[in-house]
């Protein structure tokens, strides 16, 4: 199934949940050799790593300050230009 990303919806969620600025998490999955990819999306931010179990894909976590609904939102649109990128 392949659902299309809100970008409206999720921004009413982001702005009535949260205060900003905020500390927010992001969670991708990449394959294997394209950290450096997400890592470039917030350089200035500690990112862990976790292996798959066959070691073909990464989770990658990182936690950022955003200043706005719309920040987190560039970040998901600039992630999404990662060949085989999934955002949690």
């Amino acid at each position: 199934m392949n659902k299309k990303f809100d970008i409206t919806s999720f921004r009413e969620r982001l702005d009535a949940q949260s205060s900003f600025p905020t500390l927010y998490m992001f969670k991708f999955i990449v394959p294997k050799g394209s950290e450096a990819e997400v890592a470039s999306l917030l350089p200035n931010n500690e990112m862990k790593l976790k292996e798959s179990s066959k070691g073909t894909y990464v989770s990658a976590t990182i936690q950022a300050l955003m200043p706005s609904s719309e920040a987190i939102i560039d970040v998901y649109l600039r992630a999404s230009r990662i060949e085989g990128v999934i955002a949690l």
